[in-house]
């Protein structure tokens, strides 16, 4: 086996989302970057300046920020999409040139960084961290869906590899055309998102009592997520409650859909977007967590809701379908049926010692998925890229 050695190489990393955004995408490069620069490397970080920041270079010792221009997402204005940057970063990356690229998103900052590293032959390695390919359907433009596939599939297969979060996410990868795919997977804190963190006095102001039954959902609120299912659930366990018990609604996130959901669902307590020690509380201090999409690329909350002691209710897809054994640490009904996904709920709902062996499990199995193994293997890919001896595909860090 080939030791590899994790220090003193210096990255780029290109993104069009970083924190304090709130978006899985943010958190899971935050989490890399930080581990990157923990092992003395030096990182670039090429994204949109912010509201409040300044387009240029800020340089902080082993993390040099270079931000650049940006537009707000139409319909979405809490994220923007970086603008072409080509000029720009040919003339910086000659000036320091990194040994490998990692391009996490595919929109014409991505775009632009793949035409500059493509000119000044610098390795570049991608990951696919959102299915924008599956958004067409929800945004009312079917039409796009195939030129969208066509430009993923060429954006991708210029890379020397593209990493994936989940083996779904692979497979599908795979039938779209694009080559080259490992797997790097997501972590998830344990210590962070723990059941300790359950707060009685935060459920006294969501009007719970000891014994109540508390449902959650957390994430982006936009078409993409399957919402009506999520507003079907809560009126379907209305309708149907099971006598002596007593629900509530949480819903934590922020986006286009929240006017609309919160005139749906009044009864529903929607508290914005969370994060830190107020994100743990809300998950800990709830007990079912109710995940109705079926576009995601992996779902961190999904593990977060797990390590929270959550009874997790989503489709067999992504976290869920490699983390969750149905029945045992949460429940999963196959893609799309969502006639089994409110069965599941109902279960959850009304067997109280199934419903407390399940939180049992999903804790546990949640705290098998550190973050150093992740950080190891995407560190390995970077560092093999720079110099390949052998086809990256045959490296797999950490086994």
């Amino acid at each position: 086996m080939t030791t590899l050695s994790f220090h003193n190489r210096h990255y780029a990393l290109v993104t069009e989302t970083w924190r304090p955004q709130v978006n899985g995408v943010a958190n899971t490069l935050g989490r890399l970057c930080d581990g990157l620069l923990q092992n003395n490397n030096r990182i670039q970080l090429v994204r949109p300046a912010q509201p409040g920041e300044t387009v240029g270079l800020a340089d902080n010792g082993p993390l040099e920020e270079l931000l650049v221009r940006g537009l707000p997402i139409p319909g979405y204005r809490q994220l923007q999409f970086g603008l072409p940057a080509y000029r720009r970063l040919l003339a910086h990356w000659r000036k320091s040139r990194p040994d490998t690229i990692y391009l996490a998103t595919e929109g014409p900052l991505g775009w632009s960084a793949l035409r500059a590293a493509r000119q000044l032959s610098i390795p570049v390695i991608s990951g696919f961290h959102t299915n924008f390919q599956q958004y067409s359907e929800h945004y009312r433009v079917s039409l796009l869906y195939r030129p969208v596939v066509a430009y993923l599939r060429w954006f991708h297969n210029q890379t020397l590899l593209t990493l994936t979060a989940s083996n779904t996410q692979q497979r599908e990868l795979s039938r779209l055309g694009i080559n080259n795919l490992m797997l790097l997977g997501r972590g998830v804190d344990c210590e962070r998102y723990h059941p300790a963190h359950r707060d009685a006095e935060l459920r006294r102001r969501w009007g719970a009592g000891n014994t109540d039954i508390v449902l959650l959902h957390v994430g982006r609120l936009a078409a993409e997520k399957n919402l009506q299912l999520l507003q079907r659930s809560w009126q379907t366990l209305r309708e149907n409650q099971p006598t002596g018990v007593r629900l509530h609604m949480v819903v934590v996130g922020d986006g286009p859909l929240r006017p609309s959901l919160e005139r749906d669902m009044p009864e529903a307590r929607f508290t914005g977007a969370l994060g830190g020690a107020e994100l743990a509380a809300a998950y800990a201090s709830a007990d079912v967590f109710i995940f109705p999409s079926l576009t995601e690329t992996f779902g961190n909350v999904v593990t977060e809701a797990m390590a929270s002691g959550l009874a997790v209710n989503a489709f067999d897809t992504a976290a869920a379908h490699q983390h969750i054994r149905d029945r045992y640490s949460g429940c999963l009904a196959p893609p799309a049926h969502e006639e089994l996904f409110l069965d599941n709920l109902r279960w959850l709902v009304s067997d109280t010692e199934g419903r407390r062996g399940i939180r049992m499990h999903a804790r546990h199995r949640a705290c098998q998925l550190g973050w150093p193994s992740v950080l190891q293997r995407f560190e390995g890919y970077l560092q093999r890229s720079c110099s390949p001896p052998r086809p990256l595909s045959e490296v797999v860090p950490g086994k």
